[in-house]
Protein backbone atom coordinates (compact mmCIF):
# COMPACT_ATOMS: atom_id res chain seq x y z
CA UNK A 1 0.00 0.00 0.00
CA UNK A 2 1.28 3.46 -0.88
CA UNK A 3 2.04 5.69 2.08
CA UNK A 4 -0.59 8.35 2.61
CA UNK A 5 1.83 10.72 4.30
CA UNK A 6 4.77 12.67 2.89
CA UNK A 7 7.80 13.67 4.98
CA UNK A 8 10.67 16.09 4.45
CA UNK A 9 13.57 15.52 6.81
CA UNK A 10 14.90 18.95 7.87
CA UNK A 11 12.41 20.61 5.53
CA UNK A 12 12.60 23.66 7.76
CA UNK A 13 16.16 24.99 7.90
CA UNK A 14 17.95 27.24 10.39
CA UNK A 15 17.07 30.37 8.37
CA UNK A 16 13.38 29.39 8.63
CA UNK A 17 13.68 28.95 12.40
CA UNK A 18 15.41 32.31 12.84
CA UNK A 19 12.65 34.04 10.90
CA UNK A 20 9.92 32.19 12.76
CA UNK A 21 11.39 32.97 16.19
CA UNK A 22 11.16 36.72 15.47
CA UNK A 23 7.43 36.19 14.82
CA UNK A 24 6.89 34.05 17.92
CA UNK A 25 8.97 36.02 20.45
CA UNK A 26 6.17 38.48 21.29
CA UNK A 27 3.23 36.24 20.56
CA UNK A 28 0.93 35.11 23.35
CA UNK A 29 -0.66 31.68 23.33
CA UNK A 30 -4.10 30.82 24.61
CA UNK A 31 -5.86 27.62 25.58
CA UNK A 32 -6.92 25.59 22.53
CA UNK A 33 -10.58 24.84 21.96
CA UNK A 34 -12.22 22.09 19.88
CA UNK A 35 -15.06 21.86 17.42
CA UNK A 36 -17.08 24.32 15.42
CA UNK A 37 -18.46 25.78 18.65
CA UNK A 38 -14.96 26.31 20.14
CA UNK A 39 -15.69 24.41 23.32
CA UNK A 40 -13.27 23.62 26.13
CA UNK A 41 -12.78 19.84 26.14
CA UNK A 42 -9.60 18.88 28.00
CA UNK A 43 -10.27 15.15 27.50
CA UNK A 44 -10.01 15.70 23.75
CA UNK A 45 -7.29 18.35 23.66
CA UNK A 46 -4.97 20.15 26.02
CA UNK A 47 -2.58 22.58 24.31
CA UNK A 48 -1.80 26.27 23.86
CA UNK A 49 -2.06 27.97 20.45
CA UNK A 50 -1.60 31.16 18.46
CA UNK A 51 -2.68 31.94 14.91
CA UNK A 52 -0.08 32.95 12.30
CA UNK A 53 -2.27 32.88 9.18
CA UNK A 54 -1.52 36.49 8.18
CA UNK A 55 2.23 35.85 7.91
CA UNK A 56 2.88 35.86 4.15
CA UNK A 57 6.40 34.39 4.04
CA UNK A 58 5.28 31.50 6.28
CA UNK A 59 2.18 30.86 4.14
CA UNK A 60 4.37 30.75 1.02
CA UNK A 61 6.91 28.43 2.67
CA UNK A 62 4.26 25.97 3.87
CA UNK A 63 2.37 26.14 0.58
CA UNK A 64 5.50 24.93 -1.25
CA UNK A 65 5.45 21.69 0.79
CA UNK A 66 1.70 21.18 0.39
CA UNK A 67 1.88 21.82 -3.35
CA UNK A 68 4.79 19.39 -3.87
CA UNK A 69 3.28 16.66 -1.68
CA UNK A 70 -0.09 17.03 -3.35
CA UNK A 71 1.52 16.78 -6.78
CA UNK A 72 3.53 13.68 -5.79
CA UNK A 73 0.88 11.78 -3.85
CA UNK A 74 -2.68 13.03 -3.98
CA UNK A 75 -3.77 15.20 -6.90
CA UNK A 76 -6.42 16.93 -4.77
CA UNK A 77 -8.07 20.12 -6.02
CA UNK A 78 -6.48 22.50 -3.50
CA UNK A 79 -6.29 26.28 -3.30
CA UNK A 80 -3.51 28.25 -1.64
CA UNK A 81 -5.68 29.35 1.27
CA UNK A 82 -4.66 28.01 4.64
CA UNK A 83 -4.75 28.63 8.34
CA UNK A 84 -1.53 28.37 10.32
CA UNK A 85 -1.48 27.50 14.00
CA UNK A 86 1.48 27.56 16.38
CA UNK A 87 0.95 24.88 19.05
CA UNK A 88 2.59 24.09 22.38
CA UNK A 89 2.03 20.87 24.32
CA UNK A 90 3.27 21.35 27.90
CA UNK A 91 4.09 18.50 30.29
CA UNK A 92 2.77 20.47 33.30
CA UNK A 93 -0.62 20.59 31.52
CA UNK A 94 -0.36 16.97 30.30
CA UNK A 95 -0.58 18.38 26.77
CA UNK A 96 -2.16 16.09 24.17
CA UNK A 97 -4.71 15.89 21.35
CA UNK A 98 -6.73 12.66 21.12
CA UNK A 99 -7.71 10.94 17.85
CA UNK A 100 -9.38 13.38 15.47
CA UNK A 101 -9.65 14.38 11.83
CA UNK A 102 -9.11 17.88 10.46
CA UNK A 103 -12.12 17.91 8.14
CA UNK A 104 -15.31 19.67 9.14
CA UNK A 105 -17.91 17.16 10.31
CA UNK A 106 -20.79 19.64 10.09
CA UNK A 107 -20.45 20.79 6.47
CA UNK A 108 -23.58 22.93 6.32
CA UNK A 109 -22.90 26.27 4.56
CA UNK A 110 -19.33 25.31 3.65
CA UNK A 111 -17.93 26.07 0.21
CA UNK A 112 -14.47 24.56 0.84
CA UNK A 113 -13.18 21.42 2.55
CA UNK A 114 -9.87 20.98 4.29
CA UNK A 115 -7.93 18.53 2.14
CA UNK A 116 -4.29 18.59 3.23
CA UNK A 117 -2.94 18.87 6.78
CA UNK A 118 0.67 19.83 7.42
CA UNK A 119 2.82 19.84 10.55
CA UNK A 120 6.31 21.21 11.15
CA UNK A 121 8.26 19.88 14.12
CA UNK A 122 9.73 22.91 15.93
CA UNK A 123 11.18 21.16 18.98
CA UNK A 124 14.30 19.09 19.22
CA UNK A 125 13.42 15.57 20.48
CA UNK A 126 15.57 16.23 23.57
CA UNK A 127 13.26 19.13 24.55
CA UNK A 128 10.43 16.83 25.64
CA UNK A 129 9.32 13.28 26.39
CA UNK A 130 6.13 11.63 25.21
CA UNK A 131 4.13 13.67 22.69
CA UNK A 132 4.40 11.13 19.87
CA UNK A 133 2.48 12.10 16.73
CA UNK A 134 0.54 9.20 15.21
CA UNK A 135 -1.52 8.74 12.06
CA UNK A 136 -3.96 5.83 12.14
CA UNK A 137 -2.74 2.96 9.98
CA UNK A 138 0.57 4.65 9.11
CA UNK A 139 4.10 3.97 10.31
CA UNK A 140 6.27 7.04 10.64
CA UNK A 141 10.08 6.71 10.65
CA UNK A 142 11.93 7.39 13.91
CA UNK A 143 13.41 10.60 12.48
CA UNK A 144 9.95 12.22 12.07
CA UNK A 145 10.47 13.80 15.51
CA UNK A 146 13.60 15.68 14.40
CA UNK A 147 13.44 19.46 14.51
CA UNK A 148 12.50 20.82 11.09
CA UNK A 149 10.65 17.74 9.84
CA UNK A 150 7.65 18.60 7.66
CA UNK A 151 4.81 16.09 7.40
CA UNK A 152 1.73 16.29 5.20
CA UNK A 153 -1.24 13.93 5.02
CA UNK A 154 -4.89 13.97 3.87
CA UNK A 155 -7.01 15.91 6.36
CA UNK A 156 -9.55 13.09 6.58
CA UNK A 157 -7.00 10.72 8.22
CA UNK A 158 -7.30 10.16 11.98
CA UNK A 159 -4.28 11.37 13.93
CA UNK A 160 -3.27 12.34 17.46
CA UNK A 161 -0.54 13.72 19.72
CA UNK A 162 0.10 11.55 22.78
CA UNK A 163 0.52 13.22 26.19
CA UNK A 164 3.77 15.10 26.77
CA UNK A 165 5.29 13.83 30.02
CA UNK A 166 8.32 16.12 30.26
CA UNK A 167 9.22 19.49 28.73
CA UNK A 168 7.48 21.25 25.85
CA UNK A 169 6.64 20.04 22.32
CA UNK A 170 6.20 22.84 19.76
CA UNK A 171 4.84 22.60 16.23
CA UNK A 172 3.23 24.46 13.38
CA UNK A 173 0.04 23.11 11.88
CA UNK A 174 -1.50 24.28 8.61
CA UNK A 175 -4.49 23.25 6.53
CA UNK A 176 -5.02 23.62 2.79
CA UNK A 177 -8.52 23.72 1.35
CA UNK A 178 -10.23 23.16 -1.94
CA UNK A 179 -13.72 22.83 -3.41
CA UNK A 180 -16.04 20.50 -1.50
CA UNK A 181 -15.35 16.77 -1.81
CA UNK A 182 -17.80 15.06 -4.13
Amino acid sequence: MRSKHVLWRRGFQEKDFERLETVLENMETHKAQVGKDNRDDEKARRSRISWLSSNLWLRERLWSFAEEGNRRNYGFDVTRSCDIQYTEYLAEEQGHYNWHVDVHIDRENLIFDRKISLTVQLSDPSDYEGGAFEIEGQTLPDWHTEKGTVLIFPSYMKHKVNPVTKGKRRSLVAWFEGPLWR
